[in-house]
């Protein structure tokens, strides 16, 4: 990868993205910004967000800072398509954009995100909604960007391991989904 890179961490609800953001980070060395962590920051510094308004653009002017330096970073968030692209598109031109999709089972979703009910500093992930709306954990639509992609599974562990989803990252690997 010439210059910064933008690796996009996408997928679902409960699907292990942040995880797997922190994991790619590491592997990558560079910084990830996961925006349920920008919201949590707001929530506990007393600044609530019930919106998202605030959130979303701090988690984006994040993003945007670290490419204009010309650092590479993980972006974490669910990205759906109609909701994420239009603030998405414009950082194309600071740095090149890949995607990383995860995808999960519905069921194993669900389980994880009642089980993160029970962390208290979780508050910002609205678990409670996610599991009273039906449909909400298959209703995610993916960014459509002619960018690179690589779908992960995350059911168990990643499907392809993390070593390949770094190289596919850094773009030291065929890209796959496109």
């Amino acid at each position: 990868m010439t210059g910064p890179g933008l690796i996009v961490v996408s997928g679902p609800p409960g699907a292990g993205k942040t995880t797997l953001a922190h994991a790619v980070a590491i592997g990558v060395g560079c910084p990830a910004i996961c925006r349920d962590e920008v919201r949590e920051g707001m929530l506990h510094a007393g600044t609530p967000d019930p919106t998202m308004l605030r959130t979303n653009a701090a988690f984006f002017a994040a993003v945007e800072l670290l490419l204009r330096a010309g650092v590479t970073v993980v972006a974490e968030a669910a990205f759906q398509d109609r909701l994420w692209r239009p603030a998405l598109e414009p950082l194309t031109a600071l740095g090149s954009l890949r995607v990383i999709r995860c995808l999960i089972d519905p069921g194993i979703a669900r389980d994880r995100i009642a089980a993160r009910l029970a962390v208290p500093t979780r508050a910002a992930h609205n678990d409670g909604r996610l599991l009273a709306a039906p449909g909400v954990l298959t209703t995610w639509e993916p960014i459509s960007l002619p960018v690179p992609v690589l779908t992960v599974d995350t059911t168990d562990g990643y499907r392809p391991g993390l070593p390949e989803i770094v190289a596919f990252a850094t773009g030291r690997a065929a890209d796959h989904d496109t």
